[in-house]
């Protein structure tokens, strides 16, 4: 039996900078990523997001395996009055299908509903990417809607398919 890697969330070291920059450049995934156009990213533009992610509200960590960043995690437009947030993930290409992302996502839902007391945590995800959903599921999500031909993605129209789990819904770890 396969064993499962040691998943953690945490703070991003200037050590995590190749990582980082190699997903956020990879134009394959850019469409599942990005709101904005595919186009090359340079490592100063990036170094340029990175200044602005830290400037803003949001919540973002580093996707550690075992001492090695493999990706990033976060929270993002979070509402204040109704309690809910968008969960981002993305993980290098190498480390993606092995139970990691389903680890990380439910550690930030965990850190949402726990340390930021939110009620409601949501995502987006392209309806081609079924590993994400599957994901995305085990982790607690639901399918609540979806978004049609909502994405232009790799020379075709694709489907949105829009996410959440509830504070009610999810299953907190036993202490």
């Amino acid at each position: 039996m396969a064993s499962h890697p040691l998943v953690s969330l945490r703070a991003r070291t200037d050590a995590d900078f190749d990582a980082l920059y190699s997903i956020a450049a990879e134009l394959g995934t850019w469409e599942e990523r990005n709101p904005s156009a595919p186009a090359p990213l340079t490592r100063s533009a990036y170094q340029d997001r990175l200044a602005k992610i830290d400037a803003d509200e949001n919540v973002r960590f580093v996707v550690d395996v075992d001492g090695e960043a493999v990706g990033s995690v976060g929270l993002f437009d979070f509402d204040d009055l109704a309690r809910h947030a968008e969960v981002g993930i993305a993980l290098l290409a190498e480390h993606r299908g092995k139970g990691i992302g389903t680890a990380a996502i439910s550690q930030i839902v965990e850190f949402g509903f726990a340390r930021r007391n939110l009620r409601r945590v949501h995502l987006q995800a392209i309806s081609s990417n079924l590993a994400a959903i599957r994901a995305y599921e085990k982790a607690g999500f639901v399918i609540e809607g979806r978004q049609r031909e909502h994405a232009w993605v790799r020379g075709r129209y694709e489907d949105i398919v829009l996410m959440g789990i509830l504070r009610s819904e999810w299953n907190a770890p036993a202490e």
